[in-house]
Order: structure tokens, then sequence, then C-alpha cells
């Protein structure tokens, strides 16, 4: 069944296309005809969709349907735009681009990109000795079919291990093996989610959990973060209250964007309104590895579980490798149960080698974080210099934790900038990924898991596009791209 937009949703996303820099130089339809082609580009407009009639979009824009009529055409030209007389016009790509439920794919990887959207770094040296000792340790499952649901036993253990060190008491049948962190969220959204079911999340947000309520129908609701200062406790309190969600997913180390860390007050806190207000608390801990600056960290929120509300999710991409797809579930051991039902239809279970290879990491956990951290801390300090000196009217406050940056921008260009930032080689995740109605215009995710000279180099090509945006033709298809 073809999905429709209308006119007024079409606004929305569209935010501000009439003020973008660059902007007052460009025709009318051109500058629409662009924007159109960033929604498309970094996935808020999804392919196959109907656009709104010209007439429809013209009232809800307060512009001439001649405008309209053109950027339709122009979309047309470009290959992202199919009509049919008398049948409406659907979005497309050109040259034959695909797209996938977390957004545009491309076929095979730019190596000449400065690739700026994933958050994730290299494999540490430590990979390849685990892998070969983890075929070692092979044979010992060869005589069976293969398949655990729950995972390996010394895996869950291994991980259990990880939450009693960090002072929540954990046994290896409160632990799910997944297929990476994502894998584990869609999971628990499957079993906890109805199709229609309410939800809270933070503005802003992973890309890809949002991706997954949708997949679920979800009906979303946003509790806004400070750039600045992160969680307001009485608000986010107040929106679970009013709300009452099903499930709320948060992200309280180092958040996705944000790098903020949330108190321990306020997790304890978090935790006991949860309670009260009969909602699922999904905590995703992915970047919990990922301190940078030595301090201790505030306990887990499920320490201050006192009724099974708190679900935990995490994995291995953020502190060893994305290439590594083990993630988990800490939950109640009726809940894994459930979970791990559920999950045999969806892929039977996690290959046995590479939860071995799991194993052997996690047994290396203080010399491989020890090494990630380092080199993170001394990416971080890289790219906040750059940007200093070269972009000195942004601002953003320097994260104790996690893989990235979030930047202010001196005005809402951020998708515009992200356009632009294609034509000299470097891929950014504009702020508007990163939350639900196009807002966050103002705001770009700047990971620091790149080598310091390349952080140096993006920064200068992001200036040096951001000072000539003003003269910026209008800007041709560029090759899409995946957030992580």
């Amino acid at each position: 069944m073809t999905t429709t937009i209308r006119g007024g949703q079409l606004a929305r996303l569209l935010g501000q296309w009439h003020s973008l820099p660059g902007r007052h130089r460009s025709p009318d339809y051109a500058a629409l005809a662009a924007a159109v082609r960033g929604l498309l580009s970094d996935g808020r407009l999804p392919l196959g969709v109907r656009l709104p009639a010209e007439r429809e979009l013209a009232e809800a824009l307060a512009v001439s349907r001649t405008t309209v009529s053109a950027a339709y055409r122009t979309l047309r030209e470009t290959g992202h735009l199919n009509s049919r007389r008398g049948a409406g016009s659907w979005t497309t790509l050109p040259h034959g681009h695909r797209v996938a439920t977390s957004g545009l794919w491309a076929a095979g990887d730019d190596h000449d990109m400065i690739d700026l959207g994933v958050a994730a770094s290299a494999a540490p040296d430590e990979l390849v000795p685990a892998a070969r000792a983890a075929a070692d340790d092979l044979p010992r499952y060869l005589g069976s079919a293969g398949y655990h649901p729950t995972g390996l036993m010394e895996l869950r253990d291994a991980v259990a291990a990880g939450y009693r060190a960090r002072g929540v008491a954990t046994s290896a049948e409160q632990i799910l093996i997944t297929a990476g962190t994502q894998q584990a969220l869609d999971l628990v959204l499957r079993l906890s989610v109805p199709a229609g079911s309410p939800v809270l999340v933070e503005a802003p947000t992973y890309p890809n959990a949002l991706a997954a309520l949708a997949a679920r129908r979800a009906r979303i609701n946003t509790h806004g973060l400070d750039a600045e200062t992160g969680w307001d406790g009485e608000m986010l309190l107040g929106a679970l209250r009013q709300t009452r969600p099903r499930l709320s997913y948060v992200i309280p180390e180092f958040h996705n964007p944000t790098g903020h860390l949330m108190s321990a007050d306020l997790r304890e806190r978090l935790a006991a309104t949860a309670h009260s207000t009969g909602t699922e608390l999904v905590v995703d801990e992915s970047w919990v590895d990922l301190a940078l600056e030595g301090e201790p960290m505030p306990p887990p929120v499920a320490v201050f579980d006192r009724h099974s509300r708190v679900v935990s999710i995490g994995g291995m991409s953020k502190g060893y490798w994305g290439g590594l797809r083990i993630g988990w579930v800490r939950a109640a051991a009726p809940l894994v149960q459930r979970l791990a039902a559920i999950r045999v239809g969806v892929d039977m279970a996690s290959p046995v080698l590479e939860q071995l290879v799991a194993v052997r990491l996690l047994d290396q956990a203080p010399q491989v974080l020890g090494e990630r951290r380092a080199r993170l801390r001394e990416r971080r300090d890289v790219l906040a210099a750059a940007l200093r000196r070269l972009l000195p009217e942004w601002s953003f406050v320097l994260p104790r934790g996690g893989a990235s940056l979030w930047a202010e921008l001196d005005g809402p260009i951020s998708s515009a900038l992200a356009r632009a930032a294609e034509d000299v080689g470097v891929r950014l995740a504009p702020g508007p990924r990163f939350g639900l109605d196009g807002t966050l215009e103002r705001f770009l995710r700047l990971p620091f898991t790149l080598p310091a000279e390349d952080l140096t180099e993006a920064v200068r090509r992001i200036a040096s596009v951001r000072h000539d945006l003003d003269r910026a033709s209008v800007p041709s298809w560029r090759t899409p791209s995946v957030i992580a």
C-alpha cells in the first residue's frame, strides 16, 4: 500500500527551508527541490511516498503553485521523483540507490570520504589473536547443533560478571546474547510495544532506535535534553507521569549524541517514577565502557530497580568493534526466556565462533578498553582544538566519555552544511537525523573515532564550505550514508 504524506506533514519536515544560507541566491523552486532532496538523502523522507498535490503543498508552504510545480519538475529531472498524470508523484532515488529502515545505504564504501556519520572505532589489535584462540575453542561445540538461543553459557557468565563488577547482582540466567545492541532493542520492542503504544524517548536520541520504534508503529513522545546541561529531571519525570508510556528508552551513559552522563540521583528517581507509572525502562548502555576522564561512574539504573521495570541493553560495538555483532539484554530471568522465544523466530541464535571471540576479548577488557579510552581522549581533544580554531562561532560541551560531541552551530544550517560537505569529501550526520520532526537544524554530531589527522582535515573542509555556503550552488545528488 502506498503511503501518502500530507502537505502540512511535509511542511513540518522541510522546516525553515526558505531561510537556509544560500537560499536568497537561489530561486524559490530550486531551494524547495534542494530541501526535499536533503530529506531523502538523510532518510527523513522515505522512498515510495506519494507527495502532496501541488496545490496542497503550495498552501501549506504559503508559496505559489508555480513554485511547487517547478520544484517537482526539478526533482523529476534529478531522479528523485516519479510522476504519473492523474495519479500523483512518488519519491525515488537516482542510479538505483536503495533504502533501509535505518536510513540510506550506498552500494559500497567510499574510501575517499572522511566519514563522520559513524561513531564507531576500528578493531583493536587484540581482535585477531582473540579470533585465533576462539577457533581453538570451537571444537568443544562442534558435536552439537550449534543453536543457543540465549547464548553460550560462558559468554553469559562473562557479561553477568561485568554487571556484578558495576554493583548489580546478576546471574547468567538474566543475560540474553543477541546479534548486536540493535537486535537487543528490537527484541524488547517486539515483546513490550504493541502497535500504537505510547513510548517516551529523549530528544535528540539515537536514530536507529527511532527507526526501530517506527517499525513497531509506536506513538513516540519526546523529552528534550539541553545541549549544555543534559536532562532536566523535573521535566523528564513530569513527562513520564503525564504520558504514562508503555516503555521509555534512555541512554544515561554518555548519551548519543550529546555525550551527557546522567546523575545517580536522577537514575534513582527515574526508576521509581517508572514503577509508579507502569513504564518499562529500556536503558541503552552502549557507551558505558568509554569513560574518558577516569572519574567514578554513577551506578547503573538497574541498581535502583526494585520491581523488574528496568531492561538493560548493551554490546561490544562501541568499546570493541562494530563488526563483532555481539550484544545482550540484562533483565529478569523469566523475561529473558520470553525474549529468547521471540528471538528463535528471528534468527535462532548468535554465531558460536563470534561468541567465543567475545569471551576472549572480555577477558582482556582492561587492556583493550584502556587503549581505546586513551586513543579516544586524544582524538577528542584534537577535534575540539580544531573546532575552536577554525569554527569559533560554534559551541559545544567537551564530553567526558563516549565517542562524539554535539556541536551547536551558528545558524539552522545542519542539513545544508551536510549536503555541502559531501562536495569536499566529508560525510556528516545532520542534527535532524537525531530527532522526529525536522528540528535540531542548529546541531551536528561530530564523532572523534577517526585518526587525528583525518579529524583536523575534516574540520578544515567543513570550515571552508561553511564560510562559502552563501555562495554555494544548488546541490546535486550525493551518495547516501549510514548513521551509527
